[in-house]
């Protein structure tokens, strides 16, 4: 590589490192209780607890949860049902209509039934009454700055400026350790020295999982265009038949519980996880959206929606995900390592502790540079190795 090339290569490390890095620590820093949010949100749940069953003792009816929470609510409609395979919970959750949702998504509420007994555990009010919770503000600074579908867009681009960052600090850490042998700390010159050592050591430490963290944070910040992508495509022209019918009433509508036996009967191998009402902008107007997902630890971010006409009773449709909406139920958790138990989450949270040491560091080694001159016997080294901070944090030299 020739030195102008290498300077190129310098430039592009320095500043996408530099533009990114402040969001990126918020993100680490937020990344941290989301790895743990299921302990979190058990910690902090004041539900009451589960009813004492026999092993196997079958889950009440959808249908007869639904009868308690609209006799609960009467001018309000179910939005969807959402039944747990981990704790024997099913919640309900409400709202005045779907357009009142849409517009406002505080406007719902949910009841957690126990799914033996059908006894209520917990209920909120509507969302803009219930206060905010911890990890509803944690995660909406991890995923959007409280700024909506532009704040994803501006988060997916820092994410995809840690990506370039990573990319760029491969390329010029070669050169930088040419003469040194890997892992090379040297405590003995002057601490920002040490701590350019300290920052390139572990940035290629992390480099994987850095790298797989940083393209999976992309992906999951384009969720919501993803996804309506494919309404606009694959779903359209799926409920193409039956537009100009109108929305079924509550009257007209079948026994949710029958439209998840259907569903089960149909894939056996998968579990069913929640019934979507009809109405739903992510879903449709004339069916109930049964979302199912797979058995394993993995394939159990893998979803399959299922369509029941929601008159008849009827199955209509399995449907088949497009292979970009697979990459991105692939890299949930992926991004978050929430599928291989708590060993794994410890793993992720040690290497997001690191990487937030790597980019205090890049930090600390730009602003020290833009403070004082390098002395020059390590500006001559450092220049001779073409060096720079190679990872996610800032150019050292």
């Amino acid at each position: 590589m020739t030195r102008s090339m290498l300077r190129k290569w310098f430039w592009i490390h320095k500043w996408t490192s530099l533009v990114c890095t402040a969001f990126l620590l918020l993100i680490c820093v937020t990344g941290l209780p989301l790895v743990f949010r299921d302990e979190i949100n058990d910690l902090l749940d004041d539900s009451l607890p589960y009813a004492s069953v026999p092993e196997n003792t079958p889950n009440v009816s959808l249908d007869r949860l639904a009868e308690i929470s609209r006799k609960m609510y009467p001018d309000e409609i179910i939005l969807f049902m959402f039944s747990d395979d981990d704790e024997p919970k099913i919640v309900v959750t409400m709202a005045p209509s779907w357009k009142a949702f849409t517009e406002n998504r505080k406007s719902a509420h949910w009841i957690k039934f126990d799914a033996h007994t059908a006894q209520i555990l917990k209920q909120t009010k509507p969302f803009d009454e219930d206060g905010v919770r911890f990890m509803d503000v944690i995660l909406k600074l991890h995923r959007d700055l409280f700024a909506g579908l532009p704040g994803e867009l501006f988060m997916g681009f820092m994410a995809l400026l840690f990506v370039i960052a990573i990319v760029s600090g491969v390329v010029i850490y070669g050169p930088f350790m040419r003469k040194l042998d890997f892992g090379t700390v040297r405590a003995d010159r002057s601490p920002r020295l040490k701590w350019l050592d300290l920052h390139n050591m572990l940035g290629v430490v992390t480099l994987a999982w850095a790298l797989v963290v940083g393209t999976t944070g992309v992906i999951n910040e384009l969720s919501k265009p993803l996804f309506g992508l494919w309404q606009m495509t694959d779903v359209k022209a799926m409920l193409a038949p039956m537009q100009g019918k109108p929305t079924p009433s509550i009257a007209e509508l079948s026994s949710p519980q029958g439209a998840l036996d259907k569903t089960r009967a149909a894939l056996p191998d998968m579990i069913a996880t929640s019934v979507v009402f009809p109405g739903a902008t992510f879903g449709s107007p004339f069916h109930y959206l049964i979302w199912t997902k797979g058995r394993e630890p993995l394939t159990s971010r893998l979803f399959s929606p299922v369509l029941v006409d929601a008159r008849t009773g009827e199955l209509t449709n399995i449907v088949t995900m497009p292979w970009y909406l697979r990459a991105l139920e692939v890299s949930r958790p992926l991004h978050f390592g929430d599928y291989g138990g708590m060993p794994l989450k410890i793993i992720w949270a040690l290497l997001d502790l690191v990487t937030i040491v790597v980019l205090g560091s890049g930090l600390y080694l730009w602003w020290t540079r833009r403070a004082s001159v390098v002395p020059a016997a390590e500006n001559e080294l450092v220049t001779s190795n073409t060096a720079s901070a190679p990872l996610s944090g800032q150019a050292a030299e």
